[in-house]
């Protein structure tokens, strides 16, 4: 038989020791060696490394010129990093400034890298200088390592290496624990009343801004620079806030967690690597020592934890709190501060435009449908929460969303629901431990379980994150008391009226034996974190929609035909079909009649829209109960405003008394 393969007695093929010789790689004998000849494969290119040392070494590439080590001005320069030798060193003395001690010269001597990569970080004899003994310290005689705006994957390892609590899900999210907060804290938020901010910010009933001096800020700023300082590393992200580029601000976030780093890079602007180069001095600076507490026996301290802001000096300092939240909202109050300055009105609020370009704002408290109605497949979204307008049109603050996570579904929220992967910080959720499969029904650690990742995880986001003028301004409310119409056109100055009072009720069920909702008023949809008093908002609001043409609308998602418990929660189908209506703008044309007692215009017909939910008092059996209720929440109402009403707006006060002749009429 012809062939390489040769059959044996039992008529099985098999193939010859030559055949059996081609079919495996091709080893050769390289000729000259000394000792003895070289054996290799050649169907393999030859490797160029001689220890396994060397071959991790080539496991990760640089992505920019290393930068030279060099010493001076407390600062020693380690042998890697993304930028150029002089922005590098730049960096470092920035931040050494920015963690300095009050009470000493210099700041500390920091070194670029993870202190456990020893063949990426090199460290330098250092002389010591001639200084009184009473200014050494052992703080002050050690190194520290930066992380610098290190990359999601960079972050990931450093949460699963060091982090208790930080594991990857299923599908990729890093999920981590905040401590014992899973909130925020705002009894412990305290803010410097200097001769500046005692005339500037809203003090007093009703305000979110609680006093302290700057003593007192300066004693738990040098507390938590000394806590940074004693650590072997830091995490330093420098970011951006506002993607109008005329009016962004630079931030500075120091930390010691990379859950605290990571949630931060997905929550602020992402500079480009030609940006953080040039990036140089922050606007403003968070010192964010939240594993440390605070001392409780220091004046204005009422627990373990402070949030404290000093807007003259910039900055931020956060000690007995790991809820990442404190930082994202404390920067949001700030630009509450800052903007205003500028002429730009800083809004609590969601925000998406059409394909025509037509933009709207979304204001609403928590259950109300902000992040759902906002977030629609037809339009792009400019932002879920935080956002600016200006002479130029609007912008988002932020770079990232921070979505609520309890009964989250791919049904319900398909968006939130996809951008759960690499790179989404999951907080305080509940896994199986061994498939890593989020349970998002659970609530055995808290129901604000979070999700924070990059705007761009939305597939419709706008990026850059700016649109023009809003021609709709949506005021919603989840009215539990069923009462208030679906949708009402306002005009201006119902519009700041409630604006200001901020309106929602939350429904009874949490607490045993309570049956009624709740009435609640949250200032500018959005009270904790504004600076001004609130009718300094409404005011630029309402200039704002007068100078564009806007139009301003209140939307009750809530209840129709009776309270919560006996009416029944107004469909979102019905709520999405009103809202379609706005977009459009068919209900500028539409017809509409007045209310009684709050005087608001309802439309006499919505495409879609059952007519007898349009007229509250039309679905109630019982009109006299109707009524009763509607009186309920307008003196509910009457007594919230009564906070705002000693404010004058205007020289002559005219303005403040058009808002109050827009409220309730009873």
């Amino acid at each position: 038989m012809a062939g390489n393969g040769n059959e044996n007695a039992d008529g099985d093929f098999s193939f010859s020791a030559a055949a059996a010789r081609d079919a495996l790689p091709r080893i050769t004998t390289e000729k000259g060696a000394k000792s003895a000849d070289v054996c290799h494969d050649d169907t393999a290119p030859r490797v160029n490394f001689q220890t396994i040392d060397e071959l991790h070494s080539l496991q990760k590439k640089r992505s920019a010129p290393t930068t030279p080590l060099k010493e001076g001005g407390g600062v020693v320069m380690g042998t890697s990093g993304p930028t150029t030798p002089s922005s590098g060193e730049t960096m470092l003395q920035s931040v050494s400034a920015s963690l300095a001690s009050l009470t000493r010269e210099t700041g500390p001597k920091l070194i670029r890298g993870d202190p456990t990569s020893a063949a990426k970080v090199a460290h330098v004899p250092h002389t010591p200088t001639s200084v009184p003994a009473a200014d050494v310290s052992d703080s002050g005689l050690k190194f520290t390592h930066i992380l610098h705006n290190l990359s999601p994957a960079e972050l990931y390892e450093q949460a699963i290496k060091y982090e208790k609590g930080s594991f990857v899900t299923s599908t990729g999210a890093l999920a981590t624990l905040s401590g014992a907060k899973t909130g925020r804290s705002p009894k412990d938020k305290r803010v410097v009343k200097d001769e500046t901010t005692a005339s500037e910010l809203w003090w007093g009933k009703g305000s979110p801004n609680i006093e302290m001096d700057e003593q007192t800020f300066l004693v738990n700023r040098e507390r938590a620079v000394d806590y940074l300082n004693s650590l072997d590393k830091v995490f330093v992200n420098d970011q951006y806030l506002n993607w109008d580029p005329e009016n962004r601000i630079k931030v500075r976030i120091v930390s010691a967690r990379a859950y605290h780093s990571l949630f931060m890079h997905n929550m602020c602007i992402r500079p480009t690597p030609e940006e953080l180069e040039n990036f140089g001095t922050p606007d403003f600076t968070i010192y964010n020592a939240g594993k440390f507490p605070c001392n409780r026996y220091t004046h204005y301290m009422t627990s373990s934890t402070s949030v404290d802001i000093n807007l003259g000096r910039r900055e931020m300092v956060i000690l007995g709190t790991q809820y990442a939240g404190e930082m994202k909202k404390g920067l949001f109050g700030v630009m509450h501060y800052l903007m205003p300055k500028r002429k730009i009105l800083s809004l609590h609020s969601g925000c998406n435009m059409g394909k025509e370009g037509d933009v709207a704002l979304f204001f609403g408290l928590s259950g109300t449908g902000k992040t759902t109605l906002s977030t629609d497949h037809n339009r792009y979204l400019i932002g879920d929460d935080e956002h600016c307008w200006s002479d130029a049109g609007v912008s988002n603050i932020e770079g990232g969303c921070y979505a609520k996570c309890i009964d989250l579904s791919r049904e319900k929220e398909p968006d939130i629901w996809n951008a759960i992967k690499f790179g989404t910080v999951l907080e305080n959720v509940v896994f199986d431990e061994h498939t890593r499969e989020v349970d998002y029904n659970d609530k055995s650690v808290t129901e604000n379980t979070r999700a924070a990742y990059p705007i761009e995880y939305i597939p419709n986001s706008k990026i850059p994150c700016v649109g023009p003028h809003p021609k709709n301004v949506i005021l919603l409310a989840c009215d539990a008391f069923g009462v208030l119409p679906p949708i009402s056109k306002l005009d201006l100055a119902q519009t700041m009226y409630h604006f200001i009072s901020g309106y929602t009720a939350l429904v009874a069920g949490t607490e045993e034996g309570v049956k009624e909702p709740r009435a609640t008023f949250s200032a500018c949809f959005g009270a904790a974190f504004i600076m001004l008093h609130p009718t300094k908002y409404a005011a630029m609001l309402a200039e704002k929609m007068q100078a564009q043409g806007a139009t301003g609308w209140l939307v009750n998602t809530g209840w129709s035909g009776g309270s919560y418990g006996a009416g029944s929660r107004i469909k979102l189908a019905y709520t999405r079909k009103i809202i379609d209506a706005i977009h459009s703008g068919s209900l500028l044309n539409a017809t509409y009649h007045k209310t009684e007692i709050f005087g608001l215009e309802i439309p006499n017909e919505v495409e879609g829209v059952p007519y007898e939910i349009l007229e509250p008092m039309n679905a109630w059996e019982d009109k006299e109960a109707y009524k009763d209720t509607l009186l309920k929440l307008a003196g509910l109402f009457r007594n919230n405003f009564e906070t705002f009403t000693s404010h004058k707006i205007g020289d002559d006060g005219k303005l403040t008394e058009e808002i109050l002749a827009a409220g309730p009429n009873f």
